[in-house]
């Protein structure tokens, strides 16, 4: 099982390196999606924890 994860874990960095190599344009636009989503996020919490203490 640990060798199957290994493997799994080399092909999707195998496919973030051939995404990012094919079309770096996409790449980043991807990972900007990602860092927006997170801070949406974290906002949210942040906005839950205030009401929790009001």
């Amino acid at each position: 099982m640990a060798q199957a994860k290994k493997i799994a874990l080399y092909m999707i960095i195998v496919f973030v390196l051939y995404t990012i190599i094919t079309s770096p344009q996409r790449a980043a636009e991807m990972v900007q999606i990602g860092f927006e989503g997170i801070s949406s996020a974290a906002q949210g919490v942040g906005e839950f924890m205030t009401q929790l203490i009001k």
